[in-house]
């Protein structure tokens, strides 16, 4: 496949940069201009293929884009929380399975060994999972208990000899293939769930690799099986019980796919703006006619909606006042906004727009399994629902 050149121009219609820092710019720019250079290339042979670009972990790494927000004593970045929103975005701009592995990582693997975790497995973990040498994953998902976790049936049991035997079965998990370290959550023995740090080699692990996808093609995806697995007992994360434990991860994960799904929007909505410049059909370019124009007017409306929502919630998030629901919240939007200007921005570009010429069916197809991770579209809006009116309409 020929190389490709990336010519993408940012949408910014209500000037947000200037809501930006210096330093939150050049943390974009950086990334923005690594997804040009490494990914963009590269990212349609990848994803046709199906295909895992190994290459790009240590790539990532070097970046800063595992755990940004994680001290620097721990090998993180040390930066602000719409920092990571701007390298997600970026990340997605290019492909959301690229996105998925830097969430994966920073949110769900780092982000639970260094708040549940105790200095020795922060020191042993963190900075190699931070520079990209050790990739991780993160085990809630079973493959009868989705959307409902509390339900798990994966479970630890006391050895008696200092390990506790792990059995259960998670699926849905990215970067389990290539994983050296996953993070589990399971039941003990008084009926608490707990989270545990399992490494490749261990005697009774395993990832198999899921086959099949049409969506997020370029992303490893796999399951986690344990049948017997002996874990150390210094490898239980020690300072979290229950359910709180996995959810906070998914609030800090959410958070990212938030801004990471305007990132797919941006690139589809800037690849129909400039096909539609350059497309003649009936004498003038497509972009003149009034269907098109209403379909752009309504994707850099969404855009930009989005854009002000996450980088309000990501001063919130700074300041530490950010809630789970407000996070739900800016997860579906974004989800949603993505989902329809990748369908609207394929109409645009005709037979075209179904082709690995151009990004936009890639980027379809990878959102609708954004649309579903991390808390589905239903889900989040019950989250918000339940917020709103105090009544609980899960069970």
């Amino acid at each position: 496949m020929a190389v490709k050149t990336d010519n993408f121009q940012s949408p910014d219609y209500f000037n947000v940069d200037e809501l930006l820092s210096d330093e939150q710019k050049l943390v974009r720019e950086s990334v923005r201009n690594y997804v040009k250079k490494e990914i963009s290339p590269i990212i349609e042979d990848y994803a046709q293929k199906a295909l895992f670009p190994e290459q790009i972990v240590p790539q990532l790494g070097g970046l800063g884009c595992f755990g940004p927000t994680i001290p620097e004593q721990y090998g993180g970045g040390g930066l602000d929380y719409i920092s990571y929103g701007l390298m997600m975005q970026e990340l997605e701009r290019g492909d959301s399975g690229v996105r998925s592995t830097a969430s994966v990582q920073g949110s769900l693997v780092m982000y639970p060994i260094y708040q549940y975790g105790n200095e020795e497995q922060r020191n042993k973990y963190l900075p190699k999972l931070a520079s990209g040498e050790w990739l991780g994953c993160f085990g809630l998902t079973e493959p009868n208990h989705g959307s409902d976790p509390s339900s798990m049936l994966t479970n630890i049991k006391d050895n008696g000899d200092g390990y506790v035997l792990l059995n259960g079965a998670k699926m849905w998990i990215s970067n389990a293939p290539f994983a050296q370290v996953a993070v589990v959550w399971a039941r003990n023995e008084q009926n608490e769930i707990q989270g545990l740090i399992v490494e490749r080699g261990m005697e009774g692990f395993s990832t198999p690799t899921t086959h099949g996808k049409w969506s997020l093609r370029a992303s490893a995806t796999g399951e986690l099986v344990f049948d017997n697995v002996k874990v150390p007992k210094e490898n239980i994360l020690p300072n979290v019980k229950g359910l709180k434990g996995p959810l906070g991860c998914l609030t800090k994960a959410r958070y990212g796919i938030a801004w990471g799904a305007i990132g797919a929007a941006m690139d589809c909505y800037d690849t129909a703006l400039q096909y539609s410049k350059e497309r003649i059909q009936f004498g003038k370019p497509i972009g003149g006619f009034q269907l098109q124009q209403k379909k752009l007017a309504e994707m850099i409306t969404e855009i930009t909606k989005a854009q002000l929502l996450n980088w309000r919630m990501g001063v919130l998030m700074n300041e530490g006042k950010v809630t789970p629901q407000q996070v739900s919240m800016a997860k579906r939007n974004a989800c949603e906004v993505a989902t329809n200007i990748a369908r609207n921005a394929r109409q645009m570009l005709g037979g075209m727009g179904i082709t690995g010429e151009y990004s936009v069916m890639r980027h379809m197809m990878n959102l609708e399994s954004v649309i579903t991770y991390e808390g589905t579209h239903d889900i989040h809006l019950l989250i918000t629902g339940m917020d709103v009116t105090g009544l609980n309409a899960f069970k």
